[in-house]
């Protein structure tokens, strides 16, 4: 009997696999990929007897990959907080998924789990820019203000890697960076003794700065738009910069678009802190588009759909 354990490749994904197999080791097979590849069920290659654990990929873009599995009488475990649609009813699937707009999937397991790696689930909502989710999360742990902060740049730094077309963008392959946090049940000793977060706290740093120098194209009261050229950087820090610019601006929609090699777009939407609604709604109107609430994206907008990706936005947080 084989296992299968199917993660995004964002900080949400390797924190709830993370946690999940600390307290539940099994040999498995990984499977995973850049932050927007969420299709992933379908590479599953099980059989009879064979079970798959998933995590924070929608529920609602595997339906087709997991029915199947269901039919064929393979045990699915599901743990998400994106859109989920109809979740068919069958013995063989267990869910755990829940579309708060202030949850992610490492605070489900970390329900799931009692709390038993709960610094892991801290790590997880601060890496979906989940701050006060984050924050409550973390008052068991009596923490002092320097060790949230730590914790802080850790989810942000693994949800930095997550990001890019193709994994030839990032650092790690969310795969390899899993296994290096793997043997850590204590997040304060990875960044301690790791290599790997030094190379991405230095490449973050590098990254932000030059996202912070690009003008917004298209702006209102309440939406600021940003079109950034075809290079790696800005195809890493769509999402970390996305969710700075969020928070400092919680009453602001921010869409950040990254032009791509055939000069269609990588979308990143957040919607206002203030009101965190709406982004899944309005990348759902193109094709390759979802998310959840209060962030989303669209993996591949046509250059000719800009004008109407940048109408839909306005009108989507018109406020």
């Amino acid at each position: 009997m084989a296992h299968f354990d199917v993660f995004n490749g964002d900080a949400d994904g390797l924190c709830a696999l993370h946690q999940l197999r600390l307290e539940h080791p099994i040999d498995s097979t990984l499977i995973t990929g850049v932050k927007r590849d969420i299709d992933l069920v379908k590479r599953v290659e099980a059989v009879e007897g064979d079970t798959v654990t998933v995590m924070d990929v929608s529920f609602d873009k595997n339906r087709d990959a997991v029915t199947p599995l269901l039919n064929n009488n393979i045990a699915v475990t599901y743990f998400d907080h994106h859109f989920a649609g109809d979740i068919p009813d069958s013995p063989h699937l267990e869910t755990h998924i829940d579309t708060a707009s202030e949850t992610c999937t490492g605070l489900i397991v970390n329900a799931y789990l009692n709390g038993a790696v709960l610094p892991w689930a801290v790590t997880a909502a601060f890496g979906d820019n989940l701050f006060a989710s984050a924050r409550a999360a973390a008052a068991p742990l009596n923490l002092n203000e320097d060790q949230l902060t730590q914790l802080e740049m850790l989810g942000t730094l693994l949800n930095y890697n997550g990001y890019g077309s193709s994994l030839s963008d990032l650092y790690f392959a969310p795969d390899d960076l899993y296994r290096k946090i793997k043997p850590y049940r204590d997040p304060f000793a990875f960044i301690a003794e790791d290599d790997a977060y030094a190379t991405l706290e230095q490449g973050y740093a590098d990254d932000m700065a030059r996202a912070a120098a690009t003008k917004a194209s298209a702006t209102t009261d309440s939406t600021a738009l940003f079109v950034y050229p075809f290079e790696s950087f800005a195809r890493r820090v769509s999402g970390v910069y996305s969710n700075q610019l969020a928070r400092d601006n919680p009453d602001r929609a921010h869409a950040l678009l990254s032009t791509l090699e055939d000069g269609a777009y990588l979308v990143s939407v957040r919607a206002p802190l203030s009101n965190r609604e709406g982004a899944d709604d309005l990348c759902r109107q193109f094709p390759t588009g979802g998310g959840r609430k209060a962030a989303a994206g669209i993996n591949h907008l046509p250059a000719d759909q800009l004008d109407a990706f940048t109408e839909a936005f306005q009108t989507q947080f018109a406020g």
